[in-house]
């Protein structure tokens, strides 16, 4: 006979595994492969009684491993950094973005477009300062940066902004 604190623990254990899949899932579903294979894996650790579970988990992680092989791309020009950056970003993974705008930075150190991405993922990040400075940076390259960034729904959160302003020639 199973008592009622037996089955009370097996429910609280499921639902302590349902919770740690859905966390993989959610950055699967970001495309945030890399991360989720991490959750996969220690979820597989942790509970690897939940067979349902445990059975889904492991297409997941195939899934992801395909994914990730299919990121390491060859990058050689700056376009190649540059279409890559663009493409992290959009996906949210502002950390491989600034990286890879770095090494197109170091490519080409005139081009604009690159301070002002790098803004852009700073800004995401909730980093106004270091934001702040690439826009000054894009802007001083080329002027049309500000009246883009004065547009820029990502920007929206500095309209406001009294340095903002000042970069941008708002005020």
């Amino acid at each position: 006979m199973v008592t009622k604190e037996k089955e009370k623990a097996k429910k609280d254990d499921y639902e302590k595994a349902l919770a740690a899949f859905n966390l993989a899932m959610k950055a699967f579903h970001k495309g945030e492969f890399m991360k989720s294979e991490e959750l996969l894996n220690s979820f597989l650790e942790e509970f690897p009684l939940e067979m349902e579970l445990v059975d889904r988990a492991r297409v997941y992680l195939t899934i992801c491993s395909s994914k990730k092989k299919k990121e390491k791309i060859q990058m050689k020009t700056f376009d190649d950094y540059y279409q890559f950056s663009i493409m992290k970003l959009n996906q949210g993974e502002y950390e491989e973005a600034l990286k890879l705008l770095e090494k197109a930075g170091e490519m080409k150190p005139k081009e604009g477009k690159i301070p002002y991405l790098m803004a852009n993922a700073y800004c995401s990040m909730g980093e106004i300062e270091l934001c702040l400075e690439h826009l000054r940076k894009s802007i001083q390259i080329d002027k049309f940066f500000s009246t883009l960034a004065q547009n820029e729904s990502d920007f929206e959160p500095l309209w406001e902004d009294k340095k903002f302003k000042l970069i941008t020639r708002m005020a």
